[in-house]
């Protein structure tokens, strides 16, 4: 039995697990008793010993007569058995330490590693193929369902948006004008305070279109995602102090729609998130092929990954929009010196 070349060593408690669940893994391991082989060993030496004693004792003239000769069978007997079990036993449940090993290697959020299996039509065989198709139907599940809270997550931003639009921007809207009729007719000791006014709800304006548009991003259903990329640069540039380079390889393969809103998306976390903790002065996005696989990368020149931060939300819904389109997302260092975030996609 061996693993698929191509499977990563991730723990199942998920790569950022807390100690709390380390420690009872850790438990775990320690008290659920003798492996599988020592116990059937030991079964199978008291069994021998048994017999040794059984016989030693119905066939001995006297039981004086039970002396070293029975010890000595009885000892190369057990030695015996016990390199027996060594050989026959190990090799036959090595699968299932395989198996346990790569179930514990297991990351929800990084699917599509399989179990590979030696040896014909052996039961191990049959085990890995039986396990390989669980994992199967329990990733098309995982995406199904990713699909659908993300498809509801998009509906109710898009509502939101909608109603901010409509409904609190028409309103700052006559705000604003009511103020400006209301400025002249007021005298010159007021005028400064209903201008005052009205550059606030102008501002708070601005505020929620601003919220709406990063609530649904209009330029990708108009645009397309490369001006999308660069007019989320700009925005982003636009109220933080990050200069933010988008440069997109000409010729790129047509994307999926959910393919395009997961790269917009797991652009604006991450730029989001440069903006907000990282204390950086630039921020570069690129999407172009690399390998043949279309890849989005994220750098930046800030402090950094926190050492041994967990996943927060915004990192690990970008790992679960990466699992709806069966990409990978990675996160390391960047040359800039700060972090990189990497999306790959499957090949095109």
């Amino acid at each position: 039995m061996s693993v698929a070349p191509e499977s990563k060593a991730v723990s199942v408690l998920g790569p950022h697990a807390g100690s709390a669940d380390r420690q009872t893994a850790s438990v775990f391991a320690r008290t659920r008793g003798p492996a599988l082989f020592w116990r059937l060993a030991f079964g199978n030496a008291a069994v021998l010993a048994a017999a040794c004693i059984i016989t030693a004792l119905v066939f001995a003239p006297s039981v004086e007569d039970v002396a070293l000769r029975e010890l000595a069978i009885f000892s190369g007997g057990l030695v015996l058995m016990l390199a027996l079990n060594l050989l026959l036993l190990r090799h036959a449940l090595a699968p299932l330490r395989e198996l346990t090993q790569f179930a514990r290697r297991i990351d929800p959020l990084e699917p599509g590693h399989r179990l590979e299996i030696g040896g014909g039509d052996s039961e191990a065989a049959e085990l890995a193929a039986a396990f390989n198709e669980m994992l199967e139907r329990l990733e098309a599940e995982r995406r199904d369902s990713v699909r659908r809270a993300l498809a509801a997550q998009e509906g109710e931003r898009l509502r939101v948006a909608q109603e901010l639009h409509d409904g609190v921007g028409q309103s700052l809207t006559g705000v604003v004008l009511q103020l400006g009729r209301v400025a002249r007719d007021v005298d010159t000791a007021s005028l400064e305070g209903v201008m005052e006014a009205q550059e606030t709800a102008r501002g708070s304006l601005e505020e929620v279109r601003r919220i709406a548009r990063m609530l649904r991003p209009e330029a990708l259903d108009d645009l397309g995602l490369p001006s999308a990329l660069r007019v989320l640069g700009e925005r982003v540039a636009e109220h933080s102090e990050l200069d933010v380079g988008v440069h997109v390889m000409p010729g790129l393969p047509d994307f999926s729609g959910d393919a395009e809103l997961v790269l917009y998306r797991v652009a604006q976390e991450a730029l989001t998130n440069v903006a907000r903790h990282s204390g950086a002065k630039r921020a570069q996005v690129r999407l172009e092929l690399v390998g043949g696989r279309p890849t989005l990368e994220i750098d930046d020149d800030g402090s950094g990954l926190p050492h041994g931060a967990d996943d927060g939300g915004g990192i690990r819904g970008m790992r679960e929009r990466a699992v709806l389109i069966g990409a990978t997302l990675r996160l390391g260092s960047s040359p800039l010196g700060g972090a990189r975030v990497t999306l790959e996609l499957p090949p095109t």
